[in-house]
């Protein structure tokens, strides 16, 4: 069968996508890059926001609408929290919870009786990561969370915190570089509770990681600040994992942080990302903000804004604040207003774009070996940008011939130029 993957959300849900893609492969089955070819599409919703429930029922209706043929399996956030109403859209076949998400494939395949053809029929080397275009790939190392912050449904969705074992992470990166992967980005609900109930924690994971592998990137996702012990930044002493954190502030005002249940000062915020600057170099810091938090007043509003400016993000993931059912932010009193949140984004984003630029700004002229993409842009008959990463997270564009071929290649630059979204460079070697 042809087996088509979508996935709104996290890089959690990403992760998950990846794996059900070998475990589909394993099985006899084709990944299929393009839906118009599917004849099973599998959805990995999302239900972080009350938009993203909405955008999750809008993707399901839309398969369904273009390839009404097809078995429609969805699974993720929206999915269990709203297990009948996702069971009764239209098209929908089966759904599965998170709390079954390691059998899909095989509930998959048993439920929808699906025929599969011999193994060996499949194309040697064939993975799901390169029929989609990728030189990265996101591994899920735990799910689930321990803490309640009060705006977070996920944590709800999710459940309590189950850690893979090492063993099986070091496999799976070890097989994914045999597959040409040159990056490898770890994720989770809690990353940071990694081995909470396997006798292990993330900086064990790390070092064994760098130990026992020979993926040239380590990238980590979403980290809590708390998380960080005092000598984790030592590990970056290492090149190959990689000067960059993702660290979900979601506010710059204390009494908001309480509100939320954030188990992190203001201040205490500050001295990691001090430190880490001041160990790590070309350390780029990223974050999540909420705006219009239930009762955040003009002050708070005004606070949290100068903190954030002060700290100097190289990008920010900002999010309206949206009442969801079953957290305890719902019931807070002084409901921020449509309007309110509306104004306060926008504050924010025009901050959050002056950050960047300054942060891309102080990297120029600096010389880093960029990961490059197999995306490309015309720029003439014979010539077209391609675009790619720096260790820190700066997405970098070249100008090359159209006879030449960057992609999945590491090679060194000169970052020369700041561009809305990205920095020019000057390529070494080609």
């Amino acid at each position: 069968m042809r087996v088509h993957l979508k996935t709104l959300g996290c890089r959690l849900n990403e992760a998950e996508l990846e794996t059900w893609a070998q475990e589909f492969s394993h099985a006899g089955h084709h990944i299929s890059p393009q839906l118009s070819d599917a004849q099973v599409v599998v959805i990995n919703s999302c239900a972080v926001t009350a938009d993203a429930a909405r955008k999750s029922r809008q993707l399901i209706r839309k398969i369904h609408r273009e390839q009404p043929q097809a078995k429609l399996v969805v699974s993720g956030c929206y999915a269990t929290l709203n297990q009948e109403e996702a069971a009764s859209l239209l098209g929908v076949d089966l759904v599965v919870s998170n709390q079954d998400k390691a059998q899909l494939v095989q509930k998959t395949v048993a439920e929808l009786n699906l025929q599969t053809m011999p193994a060996m029929s499949t194309e040697p080397g064939e993975n799901s990561l390169f029929s989609r275009g990728r030189q990265r790939a996101f591994v899920k190392v735990q799910d689930g969370c321990r803490y309640r912050c009060t705006f977070c449904i996920v944590t709800v969705a999710r459940g309590e915190e189950k850690s893979r074992t090492i063993l099986e992470i070091i496999n799976e990166i070890n097989v994914l570089q045999q597959q040409g992967i040159q990056e490898v980005i770890l994720t989770g609900v809690h990353l940071g509770g990694y081995g909470s109930d396997v006798d292990s924690d993330l900086t064990t994971l790390i070092e064994t990681i760098l130990a026992q592998t020979q993926i040239p990137r380590l990238r980590l996702g979403s980290l809590e600040p708390w998380d960080l012990p005092a000598d984790f930044f030592e590990l970056f002493a290492n090149p190959r994992l990689l000067p960059h954190l993702h660290l979900p502030l979601q506010s710059g005002s204390d009494s908001v942080l309480r509100r939320m249940a954030r188990r992190c000062k203001t201040s205490e915020f500050a001295a990691i990302v001090a430190q880490a600057r001041q160990q790590i170099p070309y350390f780029n810091v990223t974050s999540d903000i909420i705006v219009g938090f239930p009762g955040e007043t003009e002050q708070e509003w005004q606070d949290s804004l100068a903190f954030i400016a002060s700290i100097g993000f190289g990008h920010l993931h900002i999010f309206s604040y949206s009442p969801r059912a079953g957290t305890k932010a719902a019931t807070l009193p002084e409901q921020v207003s449509n309007a309110v949140k509306k104004q306060r984004s926008q504050q924010l984003h025009q901050v959050a774009q002056t950050m960047k630029q300054q942060f891309m700004q102080s990297q120029l002229g600096k010389t880093m070996p960029i990961l490059w993409e197999g995306q490309t842009q015309p720029v003439d008959e014979q010539r077209q940008l391609v675009f790619g990463y720096t260790p820190n997270y700066l997405r970098v564009a070249c100008c090359i011939d159209d006879t030449q071929n960057l992609e999945n290649r590491i090679l060194p630059a000169t970052l020369t130029a700041v561009q809305d979204e990205y920095l020019t460079v000057e390529l070494h070697d080609a």
